[in-house]
């Protein structure tokens, strides 16, 4: 059986490209992964590629190292041709063509990432205590 490519993700930097061509991909380092990729610092299920309404999007899978777009730290964001994405400290970009008018890309950007804290955002790592009631939280600086 054979699948058409909706896209394809090219490694910065070099290497094969890697085609797009089920409308959900799994990204990670497990080999139950759409796309597998065995690196040290990539979650066993880091982040999920959709496409749908003619436009891809990308949702980090509540990974260690996270999932950005264009350099900044997302938990969902709708991708446009060219984006960089970086998962772990892997960059790609996603080459594609939109199905659907371009400015549909730009009316969702308001809404993308809202959910984020603006101190995870600013690159500080938020964690939740476990098993505190109160649900108090506490922020603590990347490592380096």
């Amino acid at each position: 059986m054979s699948f058409e490519s909706v896209g394809k993700l090219i490694p910065v930097g070099g290497g094969d490209p890697i085609p797009l061509v089920r409308n959900v991909l799994k990204i990670g380092r497990r080999d139950s992964c759409d796309i597998c990729l065995k690196f040290a610092k990539i979650s066993g299920e880091h982040c999920e590629l959709t496409y749908a309404d003619g436009y891809w999007r990308i949702t980090d899978l509540g990974s260690t190292n996270g999932t950005k777009v264009n350099g900044v730290r997302i938990q969902h964001k709708k991708l446009r041709p060219g984006d960089e994405i970086t998962i772990a400290d892997r960059r790609f970009t996603i080459e594609y063509i939109p199905e659907g008018p371009v400015g549909k890309l730009a009316d969702d950007s308001a809404e993308e990432d809202i959910d984020i804290p603006l101190l995870e955002k600013a690159g500080l790592v938020h964690e939740r205590r476990r098993n505190d009631p109160s649900g108090s939280q506490r922020f603590r600086r990347p490592r380096r």
